[in-house]
């Protein structure tokens, strides 16, 4: 369980980065840039007042940044209302930085489209060590990013092709951009909307699928920085929503131990973007029931596959749309490319003896090998029962050559009983051109490692 009280404070002024953006003073040709306002603690002790820039970034100018004015867009170069455009919106920055992230999403967000990406710098405002004060400008700052959206609207864009990326408390004052003009840009993402003052907060207060056409969320650290629930029309939650792989668990850690589950959100999505991830979400009622292997098929979104976090859901938008609010759960690495190699594993048992235990799956491709250990919960193995798990790996192995499997019972001073699997089948879930791998009649003895070569299912006569 995290920390409550004064710990919880004080993580709230350990949530930034540690190292700031580098700062660009001119471009490859010489010519200036406009850079994210880099502040220190010391504004931060004395506290800023509200100033919102934003800084155009095309492909064009993709290392130096434009600031926009708020009136004659036309006579602003680089910015084409006739294109989509995709605002970028921090949160909290308790020591003034900039986020280390900035650069990484404008590159990224470029690759996918041609646009114009704005980064709403609202640094001033946002850098606070008082984060209720900070909470308190997003209304403002919103404000100011409505006025701004309306002239685009004036001189020729479309607010359909208006995108807001809100990280945090970000996402809440997109949310409250997308109510100011109910509800009719095209669309919001959330990266780990921020919890603390929002969790008791109404849909009016806080981001929530009316406040744009489209809403897609991502959740990493409900049970801290991050607030609970489902607040679009598709929720990620990987692990769950929780705890992430790799970050710290205990105080000791220092600063990371606060910070590390809430950042997450934008490194997963940063990967989403570069298309190295393919971080596949599958609708489920809760994590728990996903790791039992209970929602592994997609029938609701036939003939497409399962939902895949990042910037293009089009070929999931209608379906989502018209289910309302769906949840998708997906599982992580620690590191990068955080992609799992998942299987539905579909075991008949005939054993003898009714036993109890968790199943460990090893496959092997030549020197290198994996291993998904199914331990959440305790299985039943029984007289011809058939059980379906969901087994996750942290590698991809293209070519499987042995699988090595171990039920393990905790039976440390009893006799060894046998456990008959009468068919065991893998079947990859994101990779649906590999084969599905079958082996029948298998004897295992239980806390006993046994090792078979795989074999093609429509083989067995």
């Amino acid at each position: 369980m995290r920390c409550r009280g004064l710990l919880a404070l004080l993580g709230l002024l350990l949530l930034c980065e540690v190292f700031a953006t580098p700062g660009q003073e001119q471009s490859g040709a010489g010519e200036s840039c406009d850079n994210f306002t880099d502040l220190d603690l010391a504004h931060c002790f004395l506290g800023t007042s509200l100033y919102v820039r934003l800084l155009l970034y095309t492909r064009s100018n993709l290392d130096c940044g434009r600031e926009l004015r708020h009136r004659r867009l036309s006579e602003q170069p680089l910015f084409n209302a006739s294109r989509p455009t995709t605002f970028v919106i921090h949160g909290y920055r308790p020591t003034g930085a900039p986020p280390i992230w900035i650069q990484h999403i404008v590159h990224l967000l470029a690759q996918q489209d041609d646009m114009n990406i704005v980064v709403v710098d609202w640094n001033k405002g946002a850098a606070n060590l008082n984060y209720f004060t900070a909470v308190t400008y997003t209304r403002q700052a919103a404000h100011n990013l409505t006025g701004f959206i309306l002239t685009m609207q004036e001189e020729g864009a479309s607010l359909s092709s208006v995108h807001l990326v809100g990280v945090s408390l970000g996402a809440h004052l997109a949310g409250y951009v997308g109510a100011n003009l109910k509800g009719r840009i095209g669309r919001i993402t959330g990266l780990d909307p921020a919890g603390p003052m929002f969790t008791s907060a109404t849909a009016e207060e806080r981001l929530d699928p009316s406040d744009a056409m489209f809403v897609d969320v991502l959740h990493t650290d409900m049970n801290s920085f991050g607030l609970r629930g489902a607040h679009g029309h598709i929720d990620f939650y990987a692990n769950g929503g929780f705890d992430q792989p790799g970050c710290p668990k205990t105080i000791f850690a220092g600063k990371s131990y606060f910070v590390c589950d809430h950042q997450r959100s934008v490194f997963l999505y940063l990967c989403a973007l570069n298309r190295t991830c393919s971080l596949t979400g599958y609708p489920c009622a809760s994590y728990s029931s996903f790791l039992e292997g209970q929602c592994l098929q997609c029938e609701a979104f036939r003939p497409s596959s399962c939902p895949v976090l990042g910037y293009d859901l089009s070929p999931w938008r209608d379906t989502l749309l018209k289910l309302g609010q769906t949840r998708v759960f997906f599982s992580t690495t620690a590191a990068l490319p955080y992609r799992k190699s998942s299987y539905r594993v579909d075991m008949v048992t005939w054993n003898q003896y009714l036993r109890w235990g968790v199943v460990y799956i090893r496959l092997h491709g030549g020197r290198t090998s994996t291993e998904a250990r199914i331990d959440h919960k305790l299985l039943r193995f029984e007289q011809y029962t058939s059980t379906r798990l969901l087994a996750q790996f942290d590698e991809d192995l293209p070519q499987i050559q042995k699988i090595s499997m171990r039920i393990s019972t905790g039976n440390v001073i009893g006799p060894r009983y046998k456990i008959r699997l009468v068919r065991v089948r893998f079947t990859p879930l994101e990779r649906p051109d590999r084969l599905l791998m079958c082996r029948f009649d298998i004897i295992m003895e239980e806390n006993v490692e046994v090792a078979f070569r795989p074999l093609p299912c429509d083989s067995h006569l």
